[in-house]
């Protein structure tokens, strides 16, 4: 069996050549030193540093030696990683140094600007509104119920009590989608909520259905064909005309201040029986002589119309399933356009709709 080969020179195996390894250590330096950015750095570090770099594989074939001649070979592969990783850390450093340099320089900020340059915007107040008046019912206690816009024919018309030949079902009144005998309408008021929402639900029901609705009205400064209303239902055991009073009286004085109330005047709609027209005490004069002869808000009657009322009309329950023996109920419904312009005194609905900053903007940031 032969011995130990104690003559086997390190010098003649290529890559731990002393030559090469120098070779090897130049190459890095100078790629490091070339290195003018830190991703550029980085494609260096795994050349010359990862597990397939020159100095890598070199530093494999050290095992393979004779023991005799693994140390001059270690140390001579040692001492060139070890410059290479110090050179490494010194350009890292640099080239950190000078990017965060460039980014305040770059990304440095004026504040001596003046502030203002874009204004602050504001939400509109269509939206502000009816987050009041869903906030009012709410803390009495009632649910906010939502619905879809298209709607259907029997839904937004004939759970209602508004029968086949009503004038509301009319061209000249309705949007209708086609086919025109697709029975799907865009809603023309609420009140489709309040149908769905007997139908799924059992009383006692106390809901505020706020929402877009359409109308084939010209747009002017009383009238547009897209609107908002907001609607109350409530049904259960023993409700009465006094009940929707005092409910109005309290939305009353939440939209326009303390001392507001409501009178009713008999009216008509095919929903509700009976029903009322819900007019408001001028919130400018009061009602109170001799200002109401110079208001000009309110033109000197001391009452402003708001909307509609009644109680719930025995054909529309026994429509959404609900006993009229055993349940009654009253509805509500105001324009929160005809709201807004009431509360802020503002003249043209057009302004509401157009979208103009100058608009939106003295209303604020309300929430």
């Amino acid at each position: 069996m032969s011995g130990p080969n104690s003559d086997y020179d390190p010098v003649e195996v290529t890559p731990l050549r002393a030559e090469q390894v120098e070779a090897m250590l130049d190459s890095a330096l100078a790629a490091i030193e070339a290195a003018d950015g830190l991703e550029e750095l980085k494609r260096v570090r795994i050349e010359h540093t990862g597990d397939r770099s020159p100095l890598a594989l070199a530093n494999r074939e050290i095992g393979a030696l004779p023991p005799q001649a693994r140390k001059d070979a270690g140390m001579r592969v040692g001492k060139a990683r070890a410059r290479v990783a110090q050179a490494l850390g010194r350009r890292q450093q640099s080239l950190q140094a000078e990017h965060e340099a460039r980014i305040l320089v770059e990304e440095a900020v004026d504040v001596t600007l003046p502030w203002d340059r874009e204004p602050v915007g504001a939400r509109h107040p269509l939206s502000t509104i009816q987050e009041r008046i869903n906030d009012v019912f709410v803390a009495m206690g009632w649910e906010v119920a939502e619905g879809p816009e298209v709607e259907a024919e029997w839904l937004n018309f004939d759970a209602l009590n508004l029968g086949p030949d009503h004038p509301a079902r009319t061209m000249q009144d309705t949007f209708w989608l086609e086919p025109a005998d697709g029975g799907l309408v865009l809603r023309t008021h609420t009140s489709p909520v309040q149908a769905r929402t007997m139908l799924e639900r059992t009383p006692p029901i106390y809901v505020i259905c706020p929402g877009r609705v359409y109308r084939t009205d010209e747009l002017d400064a009383t009238h547009t064909p897209v609107f908002h209303q907001v609607e109350g239902l409530v049904v259960d055991k023993g409700i009465s005309m006094a009940h929707l009073k005092g409910t109005l009286d309290h939305f009353a004085q939440a939209m326009f201040g303390e001392g507001i109330t409501t009178r009713f005047r008999p009216d008509y709609f095919p929903f509700t029986e009976p029903s009322a027209e819900v007019d408001l005490v001028c919130f400018v004069c009061r009602g109170q002589s001799p200002a109401l002869e110079h208001c000009r808000t309110c033109k000197g009657e001391g009452w402003i119309e708001w909307g509609g009322c009644g109680i719930v009309n025995p054909r529309v329950l026994v429509a959404c399933g609900i006993d009229p023996d055993a349940y009654s109920g009253f509805a509500f419904g105001m324009g929160i356009e005809r709201t807004l312009m009431f509360r802020n005194g503002i003249e043209d609905m057009r302004d509401i709709v157009e979208g103009d900053i100058r608009f939106t903007l003295p209303f604020g940031l309300e929430v």
